[in-house]
Protein backbone atom coordinates (compact mmCIF):
# COMPACT_ATOMS: atom_id res chain seq x y z
CA UNK A 1 0.00 0.00 0.00
CA UNK A 2 0.72 3.95 -0.49
CA UNK A 3 2.97 4.75 2.47
CA UNK A 4 1.21 8.42 2.31
CA UNK A 5 -2.14 6.98 1.25
CA UNK A 6 -2.99 8.00 5.28
CA UNK A 7 -0.49 10.18 6.15
CA UNK A 8 -1.41 12.12 9.13
CA UNK A 9 -4.62 10.40 10.08
CA UNK A 10 -4.67 8.99 13.48
CA UNK A 11 -5.98 4.95 13.95
CA UNK A 12 -6.82 2.54 16.71
CA UNK A 13 -7.02 -0.74 16.21
CA UNK A 14 -8.78 -2.85 18.83
CA UNK A 15 -6.92 -6.24 19.76
CA UNK A 16 -3.91 -5.52 17.61
CA UNK A 17 -1.20 -7.69 19.27
CA UNK A 18 -1.54 -10.55 17.47
CA UNK A 19 -3.43 -11.98 14.10
CA UNK A 20 -5.41 -9.69 12.34
CA UNK A 21 -5.24 -6.91 14.50
CA UNK A 22 -1.71 -7.10 14.40
CA UNK A 23 -0.78 -7.20 10.57
CA UNK A 24 -3.56 -4.09 10.29
CA UNK A 25 -2.17 -1.99 13.03
CA UNK A 26 1.27 -2.28 11.43
CA UNK A 27 -0.41 -1.76 7.81
CA UNK A 28 -1.79 1.68 8.87
CA UNK A 29 1.56 2.87 10.03
CA UNK A 30 3.13 1.49 6.76
CA UNK A 31 0.27 3.78 4.74
CA UNK A 32 1.27 6.94 7.18
CA UNK A 33 -1.00 6.69 10.23
CA UNK A 34 -0.57 7.12 13.79
CA UNK A 35 -1.87 3.81 15.27
CA UNK A 36 -2.99 3.33 19.01
CA UNK A 37 -2.19 -0.91 19.70
CA UNK A 38 -5.08 -1.67 21.55
CA UNK A 39 -5.08 -5.10 23.64
CA UNK A 40 -6.00 -7.01 26.61
CA UNK A 41 -3.66 -9.42 27.49
CA UNK A 42 -0.17 -9.57 26.42
CA UNK A 43 1.24 -6.08 26.87
CA UNK A 44 4.78 -7.32 25.66
CA UNK A 45 3.45 -8.55 21.98
CA UNK A 46 1.49 -5.00 21.31
CA UNK A 47 5.28 -3.06 22.64
CA UNK A 48 6.59 -5.32 20.05
CA UNK A 49 3.90 -4.07 17.41
CA UNK A 50 4.31 -0.51 18.34
CA UNK A 51 8.36 -0.51 18.07
CA UNK A 52 7.02 -2.18 14.46
CA UNK A 53 4.67 0.73 13.58
CA UNK A 54 7.21 3.61 14.59
CA UNK A 55 9.68 2.06 12.76
CA UNK A 56 8.04 4.02 10.01
CA UNK A 57 7.93 7.28 11.23
CA UNK A 58 4.69 7.50 12.62
CA UNK A 59 3.57 7.71 16.22
CA UNK A 60 2.16 4.99 18.14
CA UNK A 61 2.17 3.71 21.64
CA UNK A 62 0.02 0.84 23.16
CA UNK A 63 -3.01 0.80 25.26
CA UNK A 64 -4.49 -2.07 27.61
CA UNK A 65 -8.24 -1.88 27.39
CA UNK A 66 -11.31 -4.64 27.49
CA UNK A 67 -13.54 -3.21 24.76
CA UNK A 68 -16.56 -5.14 26.57
CA UNK A 69 -15.98 -2.34 29.80
CA UNK A 70 -17.99 0.56 28.91
CA UNK A 71 -15.73 2.72 30.99
CA UNK A 72 -12.39 1.44 29.78
CA UNK A 73 -13.35 2.17 26.33
CA UNK A 74 -14.43 5.63 27.06
CA UNK A 75 -11.34 6.49 28.85
CA UNK A 76 -8.75 4.55 25.75
CA UNK A 77 -10.77 7.25 23.07
CA UNK A 78 -10.17 10.20 25.24
CA UNK A 79 -6.49 9.48 26.14
CA UNK A 80 -6.13 9.04 22.38
CA UNK A 81 -7.89 12.40 21.18
CA UNK A 82 -5.75 14.04 24.10
CA UNK A 83 -1.95 12.26 23.33
CA UNK A 84 -3.06 12.72 19.26
CA UNK A 85 -5.40 15.03 19.26
CA UNK A 86 -8.18 13.34 17.58
CA UNK A 87 -9.11 9.86 15.58
CA UNK A 88 -9.52 9.20 12.22
CA UNK A 89 -10.01 5.74 12.22
CA UNK A 90 -11.59 3.11 14.30
CA UNK A 91 -10.77 -0.62 12.91
CA UNK A 92 -13.22 -2.44 15.64
CA UNK A 93 -11.22 -6.16 15.37
CA UNK A 94 -11.34 -7.02 18.81
CA UNK A 95 -13.01 -10.20 18.74
CA UNK A 96 -13.17 -14.13 20.41
CA UNK A 97 -14.54 -17.44 20.36
CA UNK A 98 -15.66 -19.87 23.23
CA UNK A 99 -16.93 -22.78 21.39
CA UNK A 100 -19.87 -25.59 22.00
CA UNK A 101 -22.46 -26.81 20.94
CA UNK A 102 -26.37 -25.75 21.21
CA UNK A 103 -26.94 -27.75 24.25
CA UNK A 104 -23.78 -27.71 26.19
CA UNK A 105 -23.40 -24.10 25.77
CA UNK A 106 -23.27 -22.33 28.70
CA UNK A 107 -24.91 -18.88 29.51
CA UNK A 108 -21.60 -17.40 30.64
CA UNK A 109 -19.59 -18.75 27.09
CA UNK A 110 -22.62 -16.99 25.08
CA UNK A 111 -22.09 -13.69 26.93
CA UNK A 112 -18.78 -13.50 27.06
CA UNK A 113 -18.60 -13.85 22.83
CA UNK A 114 -21.86 -11.02 22.40
CA UNK A 115 -20.07 -8.91 24.82
CA UNK A 116 -16.89 -8.67 23.13
CA UNK A 117 -17.49 -9.37 19.83
CA UNK A 118 -21.20 -7.26 19.25
CA UNK A 119 -21.01 -4.70 22.26
CA UNK A 120 -17.37 -4.58 22.14
CA UNK A 121 -17.74 -3.09 18.47
CA UNK A 122 -20.51 -0.75 19.46
CA UNK A 123 -18.86 0.87 22.14
CA UNK A 124 -15.99 1.55 19.90
CA UNK A 125 -18.01 3.27 17.44
CA UNK A 126 -19.90 5.16 19.79
CA UNK A 127 -16.86 6.95 21.03
CA UNK A 128 -15.18 7.38 17.68
CA UNK A 129 -18.35 8.90 16.52
CA UNK A 130 -18.63 11.18 19.04
CA UNK A 131 -15.10 12.65 18.18
CA UNK A 132 -15.91 12.71 14.43
CA UNK A 133 -19.11 14.61 14.67
CA UNK A 134 -17.18 16.98 17.41
CA UNK A 135 -14.45 17.38 15.04
CA UNK A 136 -16.11 17.76 11.49
CA UNK A 137 -14.17 17.05 8.15
CA UNK A 138 -10.87 18.36 7.89
CA UNK A 139 -9.78 18.52 3.90
CA UNK A 140 -6.38 18.02 3.99
CA UNK A 141 -6.55 15.26 6.00
CA UNK A 142 -9.59 13.20 4.04
CA UNK A 143 -12.78 13.45 2.80
CA UNK A 144 -14.64 11.95 5.22
CA UNK A 145 -15.04 13.13 9.03
CA UNK A 146 -13.99 9.60 10.26
CA UNK A 147 -13.83 5.78 9.14
CA UNK A 148 -15.09 3.14 11.04
CA UNK A 149 -14.13 -0.39 9.98
CA UNK A 150 -15.95 -3.29 12.10
CA UNK A 151 -14.33 -6.56 11.80
CA UNK A 152 -16.52 -9.64 10.61
CA UNK A 153 -16.67 -12.77 9.49
CA UNK A 154 -17.69 -14.66 6.52
CA UNK A 155 -19.68 -16.06 9.52
CA UNK A 156 -22.05 -13.21 9.01
CA UNK A 157 -23.85 -14.89 6.58
CA UNK A 158 -22.75 -18.03 6.84
CA UNK A 159 -24.03 -20.75 9.49
CA UNK A 160 -21.47 -22.73 11.71
CA UNK A 161 -23.01 -25.34 13.43
CA UNK A 162 -21.19 -25.29 16.99
CA UNK A 163 -20.39 -21.59 17.11
CA UNK A 164 -23.86 -19.95 17.35
CA UNK A 165 -22.46 -17.25 19.77
CA UNK A 166 -19.87 -16.10 17.24
CA UNK A 167 -21.85 -16.58 13.97
CA UNK A 168 -24.71 -14.96 16.05
CA UNK A 169 -22.22 -12.19 17.11
CA UNK A 170 -20.68 -11.42 13.43
CA UNK A 171 -24.34 -11.65 12.40
CA UNK A 172 -25.10 -8.83 14.64
CA UNK A 173 -22.24 -6.81 14.00
CA UNK A 174 -23.40 -6.91 10.12
CA UNK A 175 -26.80 -5.29 11.02
CA UNK A 176 -25.17 -3.09 13.60
CA UNK A 177 -23.11 -2.16 10.76
CA UNK A 178 -25.45 -1.09 8.34
CA UNK A 179 -27.53 1.14 10.92
CA UNK A 180 -24.59 2.82 12.17
CA UNK A 181 -23.95 3.41 8.70
CA UNK A 182 -26.85 5.01 7.89
CA UNK A 183 -27.66 6.87 11.02
CA UNK A 184 -24.43 8.63 10.45
CA UNK A 185 -23.67 8.82 7.04
CA UNK A 186 -25.61 12.67 6.99
CA UNK A 187 -22.58 13.66 9.02
CA UNK A 188 -19.79 12.25 6.54
CA UNK A 189 -18.84 9.61 8.76
CA UNK A 190 -17.92 6.38 6.43
CA UNK A 191 -19.15 2.72 8.32
CA UNK A 192 -18.21 -0.21 6.35
CA UNK A 193 -17.08 -4.16 7.61
CA UNK A 194 -13.99 -6.60 6.75
CA UNK A 195 -15.26 -10.18 6.42
CA UNK A 196 -12.50 -12.12 6.76
CA UNK A 197 -12.78 -16.41 5.69
CA UNK A 198 -9.99 -18.48 6.45
CA UNK A 199 -7.46 -16.82 7.87
CA UNK A 200 -3.36 -18.09 9.58
CA UNK A 201 -4.13 -16.61 12.73
CA UNK A 202 -3.96 -18.26 16.23
CA UNK A 203 -7.68 -18.73 16.87
CA UNK A 204 -7.74 -20.97 13.85
CA UNK A 205 -4.78 -22.77 14.35
CA UNK A 206 -5.93 -26.48 14.24
CA UNK A 207 -7.94 -25.72 11.03
CA UNK A 208 -4.34 -25.13 8.86
CA UNK A 209 -1.53 -26.00 10.91
CA UNK A 210 -0.98 -29.31 9.51
CA UNK A 211 -1.18 -30.03 6.11
CA UNK A 212 -4.22 -32.77 6.50
CA UNK A 213 -6.19 -29.88 8.16
CA UNK A 214 -5.11 -27.39 5.30
CA UNK A 215 -6.58 -29.90 2.70
CA UNK A 216 -9.42 -30.24 4.13
CA UNK A 217 -10.02 -26.39 4.63
CA UNK A 218 -9.06 -25.98 1.23
CA UNK A 219 -12.07 -27.91 0.57
CA UNK A 220 -13.99 -24.76 1.39
CA UNK A 221 -12.07 -22.60 -0.08
CA UNK A 222 -12.51 -22.02 -3.96
CA UNK A 223 -9.57 -19.82 -4.53
CA UNK A 224 -7.11 -22.49 -3.11
CA UNK A 225 -5.30 -20.93 -0.40
CA UNK A 226 -5.78 -19.97 3.20
CA UNK A 227 -5.96 -16.26 3.63
CA UNK A 228 -3.10 -14.39 5.54
CA UNK A 229 -3.49 -11.65 8.16
CA UNK A 230 -1.78 -9.61 5.25
CA UNK A 231 -4.64 -9.93 2.88
CA UNK A 232 -7.26 -8.31 5.83
CA UNK A 233 -4.87 -5.60 6.84
CA UNK A 234 -4.18 -4.28 3.13
CA UNK A 235 -8.43 -4.00 3.10
CA UNK A 236 -8.62 -2.48 5.94
CA UNK A 237 -5.92 0.62 4.67
CA UNK A 238 -8.05 0.60 1.66
CA UNK A 239 -11.22 0.83 3.21
CA UNK A 240 -10.07 3.70 5.52
CA UNK A 241 -8.64 5.91 2.57
CA UNK A 242 -10.02 7.99 0.78
CA UNK A 243 -10.20 5.38 -2.52
CA UNK A 244 -13.02 4.36 -1.04
CA UNK A 245 -14.75 7.64 0.24
CA UNK A 246 -17.80 6.34 -1.54
CA UNK A 247 -18.28 3.02 0.01
CA UNK A 248 -20.64 3.53 3.08
CA UNK A 249 -22.43 0.71 4.64
CA UNK A 250 -20.80 -2.08 2.99
CA UNK A 251 -19.02 -5.57 3.90
CA UNK A 252 -16.13 -6.33 1.55
CA UNK A 253 -15.74 -10.49 1.80
CA UNK A 254 -11.94 -11.06 2.01
CA UNK A 255 -12.52 -14.57 2.09
CA UNK A 256 -11.03 -16.46 -1.83
CA UNK A 257 -14.60 -17.05 -2.15
CA UNK A 258 -15.85 -18.46 0.45
CA UNK A 259 -18.97 -16.98 0.55
CA UNK A 260 -19.56 -18.45 -3.18
CA UNK A 261 -20.80 -21.50 -1.63
CA UNK A 262 -18.16 -23.86 -3.04
CA UNK A 263 -20.19 -27.43 -2.30
CA UNK A 264 -22.22 -26.28 -5.00
CA UNK A 265 -19.66 -25.65 -8.07
CA UNK A 266 -20.40 -28.57 -9.29
CA UNK A 267 -24.31 -28.37 -9.81
CA UNK A 268 -24.94 -29.21 -5.71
Amino acid sequence: MNAQLLRGQKALVTGANSGIGKATAIALGRAGADVVVNYVVGPDEAEKVVEQIKAFGVRSYAHEADVSNEGQVVEMVARMVKELGTIDIMVANAGLQRDSSLVDMTLAQWQKVIDVNLTGQFLCAREAAKEFMRRGIVPEVSRAAGKIICMSSVHQIVPWTGHVNYASSKGGVGMMMQTLAQELAPHHIRVNAIGPGAIRTPINRDAWETPEAEAELLKLIPYQRVGDPEDIADAVVAMASDLMDYVVGATLYVDGGMTLFPGFATGG
